[in-house]
């Protein structure tokens, strides 16, 4: 399965980088997932020019189908204005009218970064609504970090149980695939092979 991971972060090193990490590495432990990596401020450029010209260029390209084929994502995002980044959203805005389904369906983690507790709002007041709207399936818990969480105990275990929620989603609508469904790197048989294997021989 694959697992990417959306993140705004703008700092190097980045907390929001940080807690996406470890929210895809508490997820890849509970299902086995290839995990990918997007960071938006790589490609805020070509976010730009997708907005100005209405073609993605190569590397935003790439990133949208890392997306559309993800079986889980985690996206997150550092709070701004009690609210998601304009980054963050200029990224789902740009692909979903590139691709409108995108999300459909998809399970998402929502996670986001903040300098105070009091920002910790912004999960069900910004992040969730976006995502209902794109149609994902968000999974329960969302995870909020504040400067005084990390290190601290109670960010192990929001950690642990919105991991544990993601790797169920995506664990469950992969077994609910169709085999041929599961590996996108199954061989491709012709048509003209699958037909002649279906005729009477003799």
């Amino acid at each position: 399965m694959r697992l990417v991971v959306v993140s705004a972060g703008l700092g190097v090193p980045s907390s929001t980088r940080l807690l996406g990490d470890r929210l895809a590495a508490a997820t890849a432990g509970r299902t086995p997932a290839e995990v990918r990596v997007i960071e938006l401020r790589d490609l805020a450029v070509a976010i730009a020019h997708n907005f100005t010209s209405g073609f993605p260029g190569r590397e935003l390209a790439d990133a949208f189908d890392a997306v559309a084929a993800a079986d889980g994502l985690i996206v997150v995002t550092p709070v701004f204005s009690a609210s998601y980044s304009g980054l963050f959203k200029s990224f789902f805005d740009t692909l979903s009218a590139s691709d409108e389904g995108a999300l459909a369906g998809k399970p998402v983690l929502i996670a986001a970064t903040g300098g105070t507790a009091r920002h910790s709002l912004v999960l069900d007041h910004a992040l969730r609504p976006l995502f209902a709207h794109l149609k994902a399936v968000v999974v329960p818990t969302g995870v909020y970090a504040a400067s005084e969480d990390w290190g601290a105990e109670g960010l192990d275990g929001r950690v642990e149980q919105a991991a544990g929620e993601l790797a169920a989603l995506m664990a469950g609508l992969s077994a609910a695939r169709p085999p041929a469904e599961r590996d996108s790197f199954e061989e491709v048989v012709p048509f003209e092979e699958r037909l002649a294997a279906l005729r009477p021989t003799g």
